[in-house]
């Protein structure tokens, strides 16, 4: 699949610096895992409350029309212009700097998201026409006018959310890399709140007006928790608009690519809700249920390792000349995609192989049935396609904005835009038709399609890295022994689920996937993966 670097496996000794990275990747993975945990579990709540019905459609299209704020403005974007200008800062001890920086910033953000709230929730019925067009069929107007009303009340909570980003960048900056990362966990007990109160109210559109202002408040909560550790940590803070010092020019300069390329992933999500709306009724929201859980790897392990290896890299410093900092880069990335890959490509495998036991064990109770599942399992195995590919996009993207270049990223994005926007259409819509399948199967097309386009923009974001510092990538040999790995245990846990039977979807979730993650190290360790290896004395420390 790639091209193996040299010294493919790492020291046994890693440098110090290594080890930080290790520890921040641990700290913003464990954030996230408790974080996501709680958002399956809301999921759950959400799916035994609504079930594959129109209000899941409109609370999926609701959810991610004003969510394009946050993906715009957000992590990604600050990530690439915020974060290594104020890491410098605080790692040259300039807080008085960093703080008006951060302040600057700030001030943006609000005035930039009060704007775009303001219009967002006078133009929601605009918004909804331009991005989920499939909407306006005569048969979706019960869809399109919840869609609507529950924009309304998202819009104000994705700009909250925005805010929450800016948090997430001065801690992640400080290396405080827990708390910004497990604090939607109290956005997600909001709306499992709303769920556990309405759950059994049989008025569905209530059921999501309430779990949509639950939103609303679960963010102003999650704000709120990082602020006081935020406000601690940057003790020279002041909040005023102030674009003409040095630091400031520099964010902003590097804001408006970071921002057009926000905006293209943007524009990518866009498609796939225009294509989604095309779909017959109810397949919007089993694709929104189907991303909770495939989503998961690419948040617990691709976005862990690239925001903690964004953090150590710009604290990093060239005085060493340009040839020991490019080996710098190359070592931390290579190190990276090996700690991604090694947990992606068994979350690959399990998805497509596993995938109806997993989408049962999480949702398969109340309003959702069997029948979803099936569906719901088809569109997970879909997205297996692109997971690997996806995860080390993100590692690659960070390297870059670590060398101060957001265009790169940004030129590929557009073109995986274009392939996902051609592949989306074709797979999604086209494809059924043409092969004589049932429409419905259209959204497993949309999944793969985005992994074929994934593959794309990993392919060109590797090429031109290797041309700047040297090679990077994983082994050819490495790769395969993960999947050769994932393949076996995936076999042993088909034998256990045919010998367990069809119990209840939490027995055989539990058994199956169990025995599945438990072959996987076993064979890795015998691999002699080094990765395995440290996991397992992690776990048992006396082997």
């Amino acid at each position: 699949m790639t091209t193996p670097p040299a010294g493919e496996v790492p020291p046994e000794s890693p440098p110090p610096t290594r080890k930080k990275g290790r520890s921040g990747a641990f700290l913003v993975a464990a954030g996230i895992f408790i974080s996501r945990i709680f958002g399956l579990v809301r999921t759950r709540f959400l799916a035994a409350a609504l079930g594959r019905s129109i209000a899941t459609d409109a609370w999926v299209y609701a959810f991610r029309i004003p969510n394009m704020l946050q993906t715009m403005l957000g992590e990604g974007v600050l990530s690439a212009s915020f974060i290594p200008v104020y890491a410098r800062l605080i790692r040259d001890g300039d807080e008085e700097e960093a703080g008006r920086t951060a302040g600057a910033v700030f001030a943006a953000l609000a005035l930039a998201v009060s704007v775009v709230v303001l219009l967002g929730v006078v133009f929601a019925p605009q918004v909804t026409t331009l991005i989920a067009s499939g909407l306006s069929a005569p048969d979706k107007k019960a869809t399109r006018d919840l869609t609507i009303e529950l924009t309304r009340i998202l819009f104000p909570s994705a700009g909250i959310g925005v805010l929450t980003t800016w948090c997430l960048g001065i801690l992640n900056s400080h290396r405080r890399y827990f708390l910004s990362y497990v604090s939607p966990v109290f956005w997600n007990l909001a709306m499992i709140t709303m769920l556990i109160i309405y759950r059994h109210d049989p008025n569905l559109d209530h059921i999501a007006t309430m779990v949509a202002w639950g939103s609303v408040a679960g963010t102003a909560l999650q704000f709120m928790v990082q602020l006081p550790v935020v406000l601690r940590l940057a003790r020279r803070l002041k909040i005023r608009m102030d674009f003409k010092r040095p630091t400031v020019r520099v964010v902003l300069r590097n804001f408006l690519p970071a921002l057009l390329g926000r905006g293209v992933n943007t524009i990518s999500g866009v498609i796939d809700l225009a294509i989604a709306s095309f779909l017959p009724s109810t397949m919007a929201g089993l694709l929104g249920y189907a991303q909770n859980l495939y989503m998961l790897p690419v948040s617990l392990f691709g976005m862990s390792v690239s925001a903690a290896e964004l953090a150590e890299m710009s604290h990093a410093s060239e005085s060493g000349g340009a040839e020991a900092y490019a080996a710098m880069l190359r070592k931390r990335l290579d190190g990276g995609l090996r700690q991604i890959a090694f947990l992606v490509v068994p979350s690959a495998m399990a998805f497509f192989a596993l995938g109806g036991v997993l989408v049962a064990l999480i949702f398969q109770t109340g309003r959702f049935d069997r029948n979803a599942t099936q569906l719901t399992w088809s569109i997970v195995a879909g997205s297996a396609v692109g997971l690997l590919a996806s995860t080390q996009s993100r590692l690659y993207s960070s390297t870059y904005y670590v060398m101060q270049d957001t265009k790169t990223p940004l030129k590929f994005a557009a073109v995986r835009v274009l392939f996902t926007t051609f592949l989306g259409w074709l797979f999604a819509i086209e494809g059924p038709r043409l092969l004589g399948l049932d429409a419905k199967w259209g959204a497993a097309g949309l999944t793969a399609s985005a992994g074929v386009a994934a593959w794309i923009e990993f392919m060109l974001l590797r090429r031109t890295m290797n041309g700047r510092i040297g090679r990077t990538g994983l082994g050819a040999w490495f790769v395969s022994r993960l999947w050769i790995a994932a393949a076996l245990s995936a076999a042993g846990a088909w034998g256990v689920k045919l010998l367990v039977g069809a119990r209840h979807p939490l027995v055989d979730g539990v058994a199956v996937i169990g025995v599945y993650g438990v072959l996987y190290f076993a064979f890795t360790a015998a691999f002699r993966l080094p990765e395995s290896q440290r996991m397992i004395r992690r776990v048992l420390p006396g082997i």
